[in-house]
């Protein structure tokens, strides 16, 4: 039987160059053709309960993205000339509730995975990615493997609502693994949980692997690529995974967190060892006068394309 042939994206369907993520990237290195990741932006916002604005971190990582420096004193090249990258045209106006909002979603992350891309999507709120995995969630199941999805994050996200949203970013990781039997979660940096996450959190050990804050220094990211294993891994990256002192622009900042070298560690390893196929950042809420919170995350997405799409080949 002859194999099928992937559809061709087209060049309309992405922003011009010079204004997407990355904007000095070469025409080579963002032809949608040849581009291996295309990123997406999704300023969901509809839940916050703290601090507002995460449907701005989206334009705040692109305008960022634009300062960033191409070369990685890690590779000693400019490894998005390698991979490639697109920056997908903002959706039609995001569904005003929040399940449509994943519905529409999950659409434009299947498209992108369609044409044979690495999807980066950039929210927006934590609750995005119950709708970006299910693609991923698809695919895992059709071939019989297990998903896992590898979360940074300071809080547990598994409760089953909150403050009557059953679709609350609080209960991001929940809708992740509640819907599907073949999504398990190794989360990473979480100390803050509420009591009742915990019944979930204790029924469901066998699929949730948790290394906690008050352990950062103890485990390894040898330990992290231990328990995650085979299979297909989707990173979501929640920025209050970080210390509130390197990111107070978000809604629920936390102290005790991941910090920039540790947190490298871990994905590069990842990246070595493991298949991602795709990934989120999520909760930047860009505040005046805190620049710098942007341009780190940022260079986060930066690197986590990096280190899935490029560092294989060194």
């Amino acid at each position: 039987m002859k194999a099928a042939t992937k559809p061709t994206p087209s060049a309309g369907q992405y922003v011009a160059p010079g204004e997407g993520f990355l904007e000095h990237a070469p025409e080579d290195a963002i032809d949608p053709a040849k581009a291996r990741a295309c990123v997406i932006s999704y300023g969901l916002e509809h839940t916050v309960s703290y601090g507002g604005g995460t449907h701005a971190g989206p334009a705040a990582i692109m305008k960022a993205s634009h300062e960033l420096e191409k070369w990685d004193e890690e590779f000693w090249c400019e490894p998005v000339l390698d991979y490639g990258v697109v920056t997908l045209n903002a959706p039609p106006p995001i569904q005003g509730d929040n399940a449509a909002a994943l519905d529409q979603l999950e659409a434009l992350v299947e498209d992108a995975l369609e044409y044979g891309h690495f999807p980066m999507v950039l929210g927006g709120e934590h609750t995005l990615t119950a709708g970006a995995i299910r693609p991923y969630a698809r695919r895992a199941a059709e071939r019989g493997e297990t998903l896992t999805i590898l979360q940074f994050d300071a809080h547990g996200d598994l409760r089953s609502e909150f403050r009557g949203d059953v679709l609350s970013h609080a209960a991001a990781m929940y809708h992740c693994l509640a819907p599907h039997d073949n999504v398990r979660l190794v989360a990473v940096g979480i100390r803050s949980i509420s009591k009742p996450e915990i019944p979930f959190l204790e029924a469901n050990k066998n699929r949730i692997t948790t290394f906690w804050g008050k352990d950062i220094g103890k485990f390894t990211p040898e330990d992290i690529v231990a328990a995650i294993g085979s299979g297909p891994v989707y990173i979501t990256f929640d920025i209050d995974g970080f210390d509130s002192s390197l990111i107070p622009a978000t809604g629920t900042p936390e102290p005790g967190g991941l910090f920039w070298n540790e947190t490298m560690d871990i994905l590069r390893l990842v990246g070595q060892k493991c298949n991602v196929v795709g990934a989120d950042v999520v909760e930047l809420a860009p505040q005046a006068g805190l620049h710098g919170c942007d341009f780190l995350t940022s260079k986060l997405v930066y690197k986590i394309l990096t280190y899935a799409l490029y560092q294989k080949k060194t």
